[in-house]
Order: structure tokens, then sequence, then C-alpha cells
């Protein structure tokens, strides 16, 4: 009991709990937060707030141990030195290249300490990075900025660009915008220089546009897209039939994409599943682009490839319904954009709970016996009582820890865990749902509202005497 009776007790007790508090102290312990900061941060300062302050406020709200940002001020105020007023404005100039720098610091600790614990899921393809894309539009917020007051429209606070690594389903990446009318695509800028050789991205329709596909094989990467509508390509040759999935039956051709400045021809794949059930869209064919090798990869694999896709849809799912990654109450777009990422951070967290219990029990038992809802719901049930005999001083030997040291604690401590307290129930095949008018919900950006305000505001013309 290298830790003291009652922590053991709280191991034997509540270990998931245990790992989760000891990993957030040795991934974002207050200096390495801060150096990210100072690091990251361009306009954005510090004084008497500390960013790892609001990292630590804003992930009692996100895992769910207090209700709000200002309940978990209140419970902290005793060590806050500031006002609830310049906390919340802290968190409204929150950058997004901060909040950006803060996952990609969480994918790489947690990355690490997977591949310490062998806790890897199985690659999806061998010889390649697998990496799936896609993007995020947050929940529309509550109108309590002045600017929101005067519209019944729905908030949109924002959006980001999310990138899965699924061989250790760790959030590699997130490009937020504050923009919620945006489109994706104008993201995709920040996504390529991120792409190495050999990497394989795989997306939906929204980001299949030439100048990306383009950029990825200059990058000697490649892609399984959904083809766009309105994608141009010349056909090189007739459909073939060349396989069965589950899904449907898939034919492929060779097709020809021209670069958007260049013009400069490349030769690419262009594989069709003819579905046996339309998608909720109605569509009964889908057409997927692709420059892997056929030698290596053939046209059923790339379609069983572009399943995968929805791993990311998951982890979505996860984030909203385990964790809380929309904050409604906050309306300036950079501040529930930083909630997003702290929730996705967790998210990283749980994953390398995840990888060690995998790297002990096995994949499969993982995979099919152990439920999400059940861990995230031991975190949210017994974190605050754990708290009060455990202060964070207790905590503080994690933050010292080295890497390979705190995986092989975690690797303890994931064979005390009991896999029959997180029980998952499969559900059974869906049923065939009533078809229903779709509701028309009309949504404003709360970025280009607020816009459009200082716009008016420095061309407002200055009384006379002014300034005299």
């Amino acid at each position: 009991m290298i830790f003291g009776e009652v922590f053991e007790q709280f191991v034997a007790s509540c270990p998931v709990c245990v790992m989760f508090r000891a990993l957030m102290d040795h991934m974002f312990s207050p200096a390495k937060l801060d150096a990210l900061f100072h690091r990251v941060a361009k306009k954005h300062y510090e004084r008497e707030l500390l960013f790892s302050t609001l990292v630590d406020l804003v992930t009692q709200v996100v895992t769910r141990s207090s209700k709000s940002v200002h309940a978990a001020y209140v419970k902290a105020r005793a060590r806050i030195s500031v006002s609830i007023r310049a906390l919340y404005d802290k968190l409204d100039h929150v950058e997004p290249c901060t909040s950006r720098a803060m996952v990609q610091h969480s994918a790489a600790q947690a990355s690490e300490l997977i591949d310490l614990t062998d806790g890897c899921c199985e690659p999806l393809i061998k010889g390649y990075r697998v990496r799936i894309l896609d993007g995020n539009h947050l929940g529309k917020t509550e109108h309590r900025l002045a600017v929101l007051r005067g519209t019944s429209a729905g908030a949109l606070p924002g959006q980001s660009l999310v990138m899965l690594d699924p061989q250790r389903m760790v959030i590699e990446d997130v490009i937020p915008c504050e923009d919620g009318h945006a489109q994706e695509r104008l993201l995709l800028t920040e996504i390529l220089p991120t792409i190495r050789p050999r990497d394989l991205v795989i997306d939906d329709r929204n980001f299949c546009t030439l100048a990306f596909l383009f950029g990825l094989m200059a990058r000697k990467a490649y892609f399984i897209t959904r083809q766009h509508g309105r994608m141009p390509w010349t056909p090189l040759g007739e459909p073939r039939f060349v396989g069965r999935t589950e899904t449907g039956q898939v034919y492929e051709q060779d097709v020809e994409l021209r670069h958007p400045a260049t013009g400069e021809p490349k030769r690419v794949r262009r594989v069709t599943v003819k579905l046996k059930k339309p998608t909720r869209d109605g569509d009964k064919e889908i057409y997927l682009l692709t420059n892997l090798p056929a030698s290596r990869v053939s046209a059923v694999k790339v379609a069983e490839l572009y399943r995968k896709r929805w791993t990311l849809e998951a982890a979505f799912n996860e984030l909203t319904l385990h964790l809380r990654c929309e904050l409604n109450t906050l309306g300036y777009p950079k501040a529930p954009l930083f909630a997003f990422c702290v929730a996705a951070c967790c998210y990283n967290l749980l994953a390398a709970i995840k990888g060690a219990l995998r790297g002990v029990h096995g994949e499969e038992v993982l995979k099919n016996k152990v439920s999400d809802y059940f861990l995230t719901d031991e975190i949210n049930g017994h974190y605050r009582g754990m708290m009060v005999p455990l202060p964070p001083a207790k905590w503080e030997v994690f933050q010292t820890m080295t890497t390979k040291a705190m995986a092989a604690q975690l690797k303890r401590w994931a064979r005390c865990v009991d896999l029959e307290n997180y029980p998952k129930h499969p559900r059974g095949p869906k049923k065939p749902q009533r078809n229903r008018p779709n509701a028309q919900f009309q949504h404003v950006s709360t970025w280009k509202l607020l816009e459009e305000r200082r716009q008016k505001k420095r061309s407002k013309p200055k009384p006379v005497g002014a300034g005299a």
C-alpha cells in the first residue's frame, strides 16, 4: 500500500476514478499546462488566474462533477483570487490555437501511455497510419448575450474539425472555428500540415475537394473519401463487379482527376457500393474515391474501411452523452470551443485508461463486454467524494512520475479492475422508423453577430469634442 490505506480503499472500490485523477495530474499538471499556454498563446495572457486553473474548473463540468462553471468556481473560491466575472472573461478569450494545442498535448501523452501498456487496437490496415476526419457543430447556446436577445433563432457558438486515431482511439487533433456558419472545407488547409507520408485519411463527402485530395497526394498520403456530387472526374473505363460486402455489391473503375490550378492529371479508383438498403438520405448507391494501390488494397476492403468512419461518430456520441462537451450557458464562441477541447482531452484520458485495460484484459473483452457508460458513470459519481479524503496535494506524486512508471502503474491498477462492474448490454436490431416531417430550424452564427456589432462600433462617428 505505497499510497496509504485510504488511497488503496479507493483503488479497490473505484479504480477507474483513481486512474482518471492520477492521469489528470500526470498529463495535465499545472506546470505542463502553463508552459503550454506561454508557448502557444498569442494575445491572451496570465496574471492572477492561471490557464491550468481554467482547465481544472472546466474539467469538473465536463466530467459532470460540477453542474456549471459557477458551481465549480464556488467550490474552489478559496484558492482563486479573482471574481467570477473575471473568470468568465478569461474563458471568453481563450484563443482557438491554445485549445487546439491542449488537445494535441493530451493526444501525444495518451498515445505514448497506450503504446507502453500494450493497449493498441488491431490496425485497420497494415502499412498505413489511418486517420478518420469529420466535422462537429456545437449545439445552440442560451440567448444570454445582448446580440442574441433580439432573435429567436438558435445561436451557434462554433464548430471544429476532429481527427481520430482509430488504432489508439485517441482524438489526435481538433481545428476549432468560431463561425458556426463557415464551410468545413475552409479548415482543411490547417489539416494538411499535420499529414505524413503513408497516412490514410478516411472522410466524408463534405471534404471531397480537388485541392484537398491533391494536397494529400503531394504529401505522399492516401485517402478514402465519399465522392461529392459536384466533383469533376473523367471515367477511364466501365465499372466492373469485384465482390460483395455486408451492405451490398461492390463495383470498381479507374477515373481521372485534374489539379484545380495546374490541370495535372491523377489516376485514382472509383468504388461504387450498390446498397441492400438505402441510406437515411435515400441514397441507393455510394461512390468512394481512393488512391490506394489496387495491388495491395482491394475495392471490397476500401468499402469496408470507409464504414469505419462511424468510429468517430461513436466518439462524438461519447463526448455528448458520457461527457459534457457542449456547455450551452457559454455564449462567446471561444469559451464553448475551449470546453469542447477540454472534453476531447478527457476523452483522451479515458482512452489511456481503456488502453491499459486492453493491455491487461484483451481487446475483444473490452470491446464486447465493457460499457463506456459505466466507466464514465464511476468517475461522475465518485470523483467529488474521493477528493475529500484525498485532496489535490495527495496526487502531486503523479505530476513528476515518468511516462514509463505511469504506464506500469496503470497496468497494476488495471489488474484490480472487476470488469463485471461495467457490463455492456448490446442492443438488438433497430426497428424501422416511421417517416416524420423534418422540422425547420433557423440558426444564426454568434461570431457573425459579434463581428457586426464590432464593425458598427468602429464606424460610429465620435461626438463633437471627444478626445479634446
